[in-house]
């Protein structure tokens, strides 16, 4: 979705710096959209490596307007048998590492006289699901974060939003429709009948960095197909 998102916004004009933890493929993931979008290699669980980020994309671009925080993962498994190296992980890069991002960005925002950030939870942020504690418990908590951080930048004209995607064809959802037996569980809860595409997600992202969201604040968009728990 990070690439959806990065081809998104490219499209539109905006310059991107896309990051991730490790740079395989990234060059020729990006290649297609020529200078207006670079890689840089950061770890959100690391602050130094965000502070340097933010500091990168202002000396190349000349400042930050929008700051998508998407960086994820998950680890399922019965809390019974959850180590708590796989639960810190989860928590680590989901809540800690959105922590940072904000953190960091918050001041080059302000520089630029207002911005947008845009932070990703999921369906499963308010739907509880077996094997899936430390997934659906930080996902919850990027909701409440987000609400919370969009009252204090706001006098500086900053937005706060979060996207919350439903069964996405792509990434950890295009592992789940793999697993047929999982799948056909969840499958029939899409009211459209379908998984949605990334491209989905990455005009609502538009959405939400566009001056048509101007007086959006603290909100969590989902963008599920009509999901019903």
């Amino acid at each position: 979705m990070g690439l959806e998102i990065t081809e998104a916004y490219v499209a539109r004009g905006a310059r991107v710096v896309a990051a991730a933890r490790g740079s395989e493929g990234a060059a020729e993931s990006l290649g297609h959209l020529g200078d207006r979008a670079v890689f840089e290699r950061a770890d959100v669980r690391d602050p130094e490596s965000v502070r340097a980020l933010m500091n990168a994309a202002a000396d190349r671009f000349g400042g930050v307007d929008v700051v998508v925080a998407n960086a994820g993962l998950s680890r399922p498994g019965p809390v019974t048998g959850l180590s708590f190296e796989d639960w810190a992980e989860v928590v680590d890069t989901n809540l800690h590492g959105l922590f940072h991002c904000v953190k960091e960005a918050v001041p080059h925002l302000g520089k630029s006289g207002g911005g947008r950030i845009i932070t990703l939870s999921s369906a499963l942020g308010g739907r509880p699901t077996r094997g899936a504690s430390s997934y659906c418990s930080t996902k919850a908590a990027v909701e409440m974060f987000t609400r919370v951080v969009a009252l204090e930048p706001a006098p500086l004209g900053i937005t706060v939003n979060c996207l919350s995607p439903g069964f996405i064809d792509e990434g950890m959802g295009r592992l789940l429709k793999a697993n047929e037996a999982v799948w056909s569980q969840y499958a029939p809860k899409v009211s459209l009948g379908r998984m949605g595409r990334g491209e989905e997600v990455a005009d609502a992202a538009v959405h939400l960095a566009s001056d048509a969201s101007s007086y959006v604040n603290g909100h969590v968009l989902e963008v599920n197909g009509g999901l019903a728990w």
